[in-house]
């Protein structure tokens, strides 16, 4: 249905010749009979698809998500924080108050300590022996042993016995290879590339000629009739087969559509319009008796006995707890009533007070602090 929405495919010029005309009526007519079932098909499968999404994809989705939230995500962290405290945390307390500062204080430590006051000095001391006396001493002797002998051989025997060997290859090898080199093997070069450029030449002449008539034959024989089959044959009836597949699939849109509402308006009027007739007409006053008749007075004799169950409950509550205040005091007296404000400061009556004693002097209204201030100011 969405291929609908599309812009239609531009209709096609004529001027190509008869078959053209010739082809596209019963192309048209062949595709649309082949089109027709697979349009149908595919309106049948979207119109299955968004009803199956409708009324399964999406509240098996909701209700896969809210098991996710309200399940499985609780259940999650509740079972992360379980193996973080069962499995985590006891071995990082282990690694924290174990094992470092038994590595630190057992092994780390005496391992500095040993560094620095031994094998530093003794580092130290084995770098001096080695600088200061094992190595000018080995020195030496390397080159009094081996240095000097090895020179005094070169310089004396070696030497004079090379020069004399270089000057007997360079007289009776080196010499004689350049004398063939430059006046045989040279000329004898140039007449080989020579006779070489020559039979190239004439091998490429011969190649491009063969080459130039292989083409032509090819051209003639094989390119060219293709090419006239392929302008006036294939293309127009390629153009013409694409053409058709595209108006023969709107086409098919409409007849489906019409189809579709054909049974959509055999279906409602003979299963939709008798079931909504006999929802409205039985069901809806059937339902409306029942919760008038049944429901509504089991109802009111349920919340009546839930009323009466509560205060029941109540009651016996309050008798409870007056038994047990009996009980208290029966066993341990009544209880002494004190007020603590009246055992503070003075016993005459003050601005905050209610009760007054004879035998006591009235306190001032006014205290001393407030009279210090004033006075100060």
């Amino acid at each position: 249905m969405d291929l609908d929405k599309h812009h239609p495919p531009a209709p096609y010029e004529g001027g190509e010749g008869c078959l053209t005309t010739l082809v596209r009526i019963p192309v048209r007519i062949v595709v649309l009979v082949l089109v027709l079932p697979v349009r149908m098909l595919w309106d049948l499968l979207v119109a299955g698809g968004r009803l199956l999404d409708r009324v399964m994809l999406r509240p098996l989705g909701r209700a896969l998500r809210w098991f996710h939230e309200q399940v499985l995500t609780p259940v999650g962290k509740a079972l992360a924080r379980l193996a973080v405290a069962v499995l985590v945390w006891p071995w990082v307390g282990l690694w924290r108050y174990v094992v470092v500062p038994v590595v630190r204080y057992g092994v780390v430590v005496p391992l500095v300590w040993l560094h620095r006051a031994v094998l530093t000095p003794v580092g130290h001391g084995l770098r001096w022996v080695y600088a200061e006396l094992l190595v000018p001493a080995v020195t030496a002797l390397v080159t009094l042993l081996l240095v000097w002998p090895a020179v005094g051989v070169w310089r004396y025997l070696l030497r004079p016995l090379g020069i004399a060997g270089a000057w007997l290859v360079t007289t009776l090898l080196v010499l004689p290879l350049v004398w063939v080199y430059r006046s045989v093997l040279t000329p004898l070069g140039h007449g080989i590339v020579w006779t070489l450029g020559v039979l190239g030449r004439g091998l490429a002449f011969l190649g491009r000629g063969v080459w130039t008539g292989t083409a032509w034959l090819v051209t003639t024989l094989l390119v060219r009739p293709v090419v006239w089959v392929y302008r006036r044959v294939l293309a127009p009836v390629g153009r013409e087969v694409v053409t058709a597949v595209g108006v023969a699939w709107r086409i098919a849109g409409f007849i489906s559509r019409a189809v579709g509402r054909g049974l959509a308006w055999l279906a409602w009027h003979l299963v939709g319009a008798p079931v909504a007739w006999a929802y409205r007409t039985v069901c809806t006053p059937c339902g409306r008796f029942l919760r008038d008749v049944a429901w509504a007075p089991v109802k009111r004799a349920a919340l009546e006995a839930g009323r009466a169950a509560r205060d029941a409950l109540a009651s016996a509550r309050a008798t409870l707890r007056a038994a047990r205040r009996d009980a208290w005091r029966a066993l341990a007296g009544p209880p002494q009533v004190t007020d603590a404000r009246e055992l503070e400061g003075s016993a005459a009556r003050t601005l905050g007070r209610t009760t007054t004693v004879p035998s006591a002097a009235p306190a001032p209204e006014i205290s001393l602090l407030a009279d210090k201030t004033a006075e100060r100011g």
